[in-house]
C-alpha cells in the first residue's frame, strides 16, 4: 500500500489550483523533470497561497476543464528571465530559450528592445506529478469560470478534502512519481499529526535560486552584486553526496567559484576566505584573489539553518583545498 493512501482525514494541508499554459504543460507532461518552474510573466505579485511542501495543482485552460497533475511548493521568487532559464533550462516548459523568452514577450506585449531582460514571477515545485488523461480530475464544483489565475483550497473543508482525496489515490498510482525520483517520508506532529507524509527533496535548479536569494543576490566573497556573474556554488558536490541545500551552498562570482571548485580557495568553520599558494605558483599571478585571504565572507545567510554547514566546509578544507 501506498505510504499516502487511508491518510488523508488526518492530514492538514492547503492546496492550490493554478490555471495552466497548456504548452507548459504538454510540454513537461512529455519530458517528466523533477522539478518546474511555473512562471508568472506579469512578475508583480506575490504567491503567498501556500507554505513549503504544500501541493499546487495544474488546472488546464478551458474546455478542458480537469486538473491534470501538480508539484509541491517550494518557493516564489522574481527573476529576470535569464536567470531563471539559467536555473530551470527547458523545466520551464519550453525546449528552448528563445522560445522562453519569446512566450513571455508575447505575455508581457513587449520586445527586447523594450525590455532585454523582464522579471517575471516564479513559483518553483518539486517533484512534479502529471496524470494521464484518464485519471484526470473535474475541477472543484465551487469553480468559477471568470477564475483567471488560480484558487486555494484548505484540507479543513469538505471540497478541499475531497480533491486532496482524489489527488493523493492517484499518487499512489504513480509509484515512483517520476523514474530516478528521491523520496523522503517522515512525520511532523506540529503541522500533520500522526499522519505521514512525503518531503520532496528539491532540485538544481530550486538549489541555485535559495542560495541565490540567501545570499541577498550578493557574492559572498567579493560582495559582486551583478546578477548575471553569480554562481550557486555547492560546497560538497551533488555528485559526492552533496545535498541541494542552502546550507550546503556559496553565492560566488564565476571565477571565485571555478577557484572554489578547483580548490584553489576555500572557506574555513569560523567563515573566513582562505586562498591557496598554489595559485600564484600554478599560473604566476593571484595577486587579487590574495587580496581576500583570511578575511570574512562579506555576507552570510540570515537565517542561521541556511548559514554554510561546518560539516560541509571541513569537508572541503580538507578534501578539495589545496593548501
Amino acid at each position: 500500500m501506498h505510504p499516502m493512501q487511508n491518510v488523508t482525514e488526518r492530514i492538514k494541508m492547503k492546496l492550490y489550483v493554478g490555471v495552466t499554459d497548456s504548452t507548459w504543460y504538454n510540454y513537461l507532461a512529455h519530458i517528466k523533470p523533477d522539478e518546474v518552474n511555473f512562471w508568472q510573466p506579469g512578475g508583480k505579485q506575490t504567491f503567498k497561497a501556500l507554505g513549503s511542501n504544500d501541493m499546487f495543482l495544474f488546472k488546464l485552460h478551458s474546455p478542458l476543464n480537469y486538473i491534470a497533475g501538480g508539484g509541491f511548493f517550494v518557493r516564489h521568487s522574481f527573476l529576470p528571465v535569464s536567470l531563471a532559464w539559467e536555473a530551470f533550462g527547458d523545466k520551464n516548459g519550453r525546449a528552448d530559450y528563445q522560445s522562453f523568452y519569446s512566450a513571455i514577450h508575447k505575455y508581457r506585449k513587449s520586445d527586447r528592445k523594450t525590455e532585454p531582460d523582464p522579471v517575471i514571477g516564479c513559483i518553483i515545485l518539486t517533484s512534479p506529478f502529471f496524470f494521464a488523461q484518464s485519471d484526470w480530475i473535474p475541477i472543484p464544483e465551487d469553480w468559477q469560470p471568470n477564475i483567471v489565475q488560480g484558487k486555494s483550497y484548505d484540507t479543513d473543508t469538505i471540497v478541499g478534502q475531497r480533491l486532496y482525496q482524489k489527488v493523493t489515490e492517484r499518487i499512489g498510482q504513480l509509484v515512483p512519481f517520476r523514474a530516478g525520483a528521491t523520496y523522503q517520508w517522515a512525520e511532523n506532529q506540529c503541522r500533520y499529526g500522526v499522519a505521514q507524509t512525503v518531503y520532496p527533496r528539491i532540485g538544481q535548479g530550486a538549489f541555485k535560486v535559495l542560495v541565490t536569494e540567501a545570499y541577498h543576490r550578493r557574492c559572498a566573497v567579493s560582495g559582486e552584486k551583478t546578477l548575471p556573474v553569480l554562481e550557486a556554488a555547492h560546497i560538497r558536490p551533488y555528485s559526492l553526496d552533496g545535498p541541494h541545500a542552502t546550507n550546503n551552498g556559496l553565492l560566488l562570482r564565476k571565477d571565485l567559484h571555478t577557484l572554489f571548485d578547483r580548490g584553489y580557495i576555500t572557506v574555513d568553520k569560523d567563515l573566513h576566505v582562505l586562498v591557496s599558494k598554489r595559485i600564484k605558483e600554478d599560473y604566476g599571478n593571484g595577486r587579487e584573489y590574495y587580496a581576500f585571504h583570511g578575511k570574512e565572507l562579506v555576507g552570510v545567510p540570515d537565517k542561521l539553518v541556511e548559514r554554510p554547514s561546518p560539516d560541509f566546509l571541513q569537508w572541503h578544507n580538507e578534501s578539495v583545498y589545496l593548501g
